[in-house]
């Protein structure tokens, strides 16, 4: 039998990790901070939370954040919609992230020149034809990941 004090953090750290597995976007280093004005790798990470596979992941570019290069991810295609003056708004993926699997995509982009919070809005389509916004409409649950420019 598993003394009580175990098994009580056995169970505090699933749920963590529960908690802390959705869709997030951190610099490459793994932190939600960087500089004004920086050139910054960032990294979008997805893992599929349901039974059923995870077929497309779009990701809204906050704005003053100019998005200037993809790494490739094997097995996804990627479509980018541009604004008026070619700044990147929106990158779609379509693949295919099964059950227990995650996936990333790595960009560069340099950040906006003054100080702020960015939100990355991360909306994820299963196989099933769900969608999750991952935007903050309901921070507990769904939440956006933010970047603090210093």
């Amino acid at each position: 039998m598993i003394p009580f004090k175990p098994l009580l953090a056995l169970f505090a750290a699933a749920l963590i990790s529960v908690a802390a597995a959705h869709a997030t976007v951190r610099t490459e280093a793994g932190t939600a901070e960087s500089a004004a004005g920086k050139s910054e790798t960032y990294r979008l990470n997805v893992p599929t939370e349901k039974d059923v596979a995870t077929t497309e992941i779009r990701v809204v570019v906050p704005a003053g954040v100019a998005v200037s290069r993809f790494q490739v991810t094997p097995g996804f295609t990627r479509t980018v919609t541009r604004n008026a003056d070619g700044l990147v708004t929106e990158v779609v993926w379509k693949g295919s992230v099964a059950p227990m699997e995650y996936v990333r995509f790595f960009f560069q982009a340099t950040n906006p020149a003054m100080p702020g919070e960015l939100v990355w809005k991360v909306y994820q389509t299963y196989e099933d034809g769900t969608v999750v916004a991952w935007d903050d409409t309901d921070p507990a649950k769904t939440p956006a990941s933010h970047t603090t420019v210093k």
